[in-house]
């Protein structure tokens, strides 16, 4: 029977990387940067500081980058406040299988501890989760495994028995590199061969993942 499922959030939970990507374009365009799209979607699935050091190594001008995040985080802000965070769609109906059916959920996010908690809180999503693992509770970011590991073992479940559900590249290969049992859900990128190889499934969304889960919960897996 299922243990065990860790969600990311970003891309999974939250439409919010398509989100970010839109706030981007305005803000790249003030501050002069350009293909502004293509560095963002290599950073998703980074911690914050990752993030950073990539965008550094795309642009190479401090300034420019602060001004850009700046307008970035000024627009983001504006969006949630007027809106608040786009759920994917199967959401609620994946999650309330889950509690239902008493089976053990986390959420492992490279976004830091206090953001993930307020924004899981502010759509009311925090209730199905048993434990939140930010990216600032662990010293490497994906696609290194720490972070599902350390859910994993809050948890108190081997990482063998823990199923993945990821959007990213990185993700996938962190809960592959942690020995998990990985399902895909793409987001703006869809798998290559690689990425194909390392996922145990690719749901073309949560309704199809949850189906996974079912099929997964009678066969015993």
């Amino acid at each position: 029977m299922i243990k065990c499922v860790i969600f990311d959030m970003d891309g999974v939970i939250f439409d919010t990387e398509r989100l970010y990507l839109d706030c981007c374009g305005p803000a790249a365009e003030k501050a002069g940067l350009q293909d502004i799209e293509t560095v963002a979607i290599s950073c998703i699935g980074l911690t914050r500081e990752e993030t950073e050091k990539r965008m550094l190594q795309a642009y190479g001008d401090v300034k420019l980058l602060q001004a850009f995040y700046e307008d970035l985080s000024g627009v983001f802000a504006r969006k949630y406040e007027e809106e608040g965070l786009p759920m994917k769609d199967g959401v609620h109906e994946i999650l309330t299988w889950l509690r239902d059916h008493r089976i053990p959920t986390a959420l492992a996010s490279s976004t830091r501890t206090d953001t993930v908690k307020r924004e899981l809180a502010d759509a009311g999503l925090d209730r199905y989760f048993d434990m939140i693992v930010g990216g600032d509770m662990v010293s490497r970011s994906k696609p290194a495994p720490d972070i599902f590991l350390k859910a994993a073992a809050l948890m108190h479940t081997e990482p063998g028995d823990c199923i993945v559900i990821e959007d990213s590249f990185n993700g996938i290969r962190a809960a592959s590199s942690a020995g998990m049992i990985p399902i895909m859900v793409p987001d703006i990128l869809q798998p290559d061969q690689e990425i194909r190889s390392l996922a145990f499934r690719v749901a073309g969304s949560l309704h199809e993942a949850l189906e996974i889960l079912k099929e997964m919960q009678k066969a015993g897996v």
